[in-house]
């Protein structure tokens, strides 16, 4: 396995990449928080996976501060709602 890389460090496909995979990752916890009944985090997680979506061009090429800081924060925000209750599973399967 390669080690870490900063954001400065990687090529512009592999920031693409991770923009992409983070905006999954909001989504999805957008949409365990909607099943779950807590519509505010929904709304932020889905609105912050929009918003790297939208510009994932522009902060993969040129606008890595922007692009560090929008990923700091949907970590945190992911980090929030995966840790709020212990007993919580993983993942939620719909049926």
């Amino acid at each position: 396995m390669k080690g870490s890389k900063t954001i400065v460090q990687m090529s512009v496909r592999e920031r693409q990449d991770i923009l992409a995979a983070v905006a999954d990752a909001l989504e999805t916890s957008a949409k365990e928080a909607l099943i779950e009944g807590n519509a505010s985090f929904a709304a932020s997680s889905g609105n912050l996976a929009l918003t790297i979506r939208g510009s994932v061009h522009g902060l993969a090429n040129t606008d890595l501060k922007a692009a560090e800081f929008l990923l700091q924060q949907a970590m945190t925000l992911i980090e929030q709602f995966r840790f709020r209750d212990p007993h919580r599973p993983e993942t939620l399967t719909l049926h």
